[in-house]
């Protein structure tokens, strides 16, 4: 690796408080962060992501908490280092700092750990997956890790990577990346593009994931303003597109709710039925337990409203069409 390509130092991360650390991460691209911003991560679009980097988002106050996946990657990821070392014979160390581009400096990355006096490899990635997680390891390293081992190797200038993931918490893989120049000199390209929508504070466009619909209902609260698109001819085909996608998925949910109930006829009270392609299952779940509002507010007021809390409101998305001059709502 020539000095040049040599990765900046920017913050040593030892002693770093986590606050301070998630400030450094908001501004840049990290390498786990980098599939969203190219809109290729399952998780997490363009949008949430520029959310977060815009400062829309609040930044946590705290660590993850042992209900998240993220706890416990942190907690088994010098686990994953030692059975790497124990499994490979070779050597590792953290790194401790958070490194930057020495030409985009908005292109920052973690390393967890670097591999010492191996030429074909230089960095590990130490990976957890669980039983739902697991399923994109069956064909190899999931794009969205192989973006994030990538856009490492462009911030350090290295020639490769061992990806070290722990399954189920008991089968090791380890996979091998080696440096792309041209998935990098793409990845460049499109981290600068995410970039100058967070430089100039413009959202980028929705992809019609999860994650973009709940950063729109956080970006957007919703107000009494009305517009008229009836001369914006994009927006009328995008409206038009949606009314006909909405009138065949009712057509088909109606149609496959009326199998279901053919077979669920068929069953009475079996909870399986096998078939010659498969199997279905039809079983009661368990009695569960709730609290009666309507009679803890009659009968105790007080202790009801002390302990009431105010959800906001959500929007509700509503299509409205009127073809042949009869007027049809649908929501969405």
């Amino acid at each position: 690796m020539s000095k040049q390509n040599a990765a900046v130092r920017l913050v040593d991360t030892k002693k770093l408080p986590y606050g301070q650390w998630l400030d450094v991460r908001r501004n840049g691209i990290g390498s786990s962060d980098a599939a969203a911003a190219v809109g290729l991560c399952p998780y997490k679009s363009q949008l949430e992501l520029w959310m977060e980097k815009t400062g829309r988002t609040p930044p946590e106050e705290v660590r993850p908490g042992q209900d998240d996946p993220r706890y416990w990657g942190t907690l088994l990821e010098p686990m994953v280092a030692t059975a790497y070392q124990e499994r490979t014979g070779r050597k590792v160390r953290k790194l401790n700092a958070v490194l930057q581009h020495p030409t985009f400096p908005y292109m920052l990355a973690n390393i967890d750990r670097e591999v010492v006096g191996v030429p074909g490899v230089q960095v590990l990635e130490c990976k957890t997956a669980g039983e739902f997680g697991s399923r994109l390891w069956k064909d190899g390293v999931p794009e969205y890790v192989q973006l994030q081992v990538q856009h490492q190797l462009a911030v350090t200038g290295k020639a490769a990577a061992d990806v070290a993931v722990l399954l189920c918490g008991q089968q090791l893989e380890i996979h091998r990346v080696e440096r792309d120049d041209e998935v990098i000199a793409r990845l460049v390209v499109l981290e600068t593009r995410f970039w100058e929508y967070v430089e100039k504070d413009i959202e980028p466009p929705a992809d019609g994931s999860e994650s973009a619909a709940k950063a729109l209902r956080k970006l957007y609260r919703g107000n009494d303003t009305h517009l008229d698109f009836t001369s914006d001819e994009d927006l009328g085909q995008a409206f038009d597109a949606l009314a006909m996608l909405k009138d065949e998925l009712e057509a088909m949910e109606h149609e496959a709710e009326s199998f279901k109930q053919v077979i669920q006829q068929a069953m009475g009270d079996a909870s399986k039925a096998v078939f010659a392609h498969g199997e279905v299952t039809y079983k009661r779940a368990k009695d569960s337990t709730t609290l009666d509002t309507k009679r803890l507010m009659a009968e105790c007021p007080d202790a009801a409203a002390m302990y009431s809390v105010t959800r906001p409101g959500a929007r509700r998305f509503v299509l409205s069409r009127i073809p042949d001059n009869a007027e049809r709502t649908t929501t969405c």
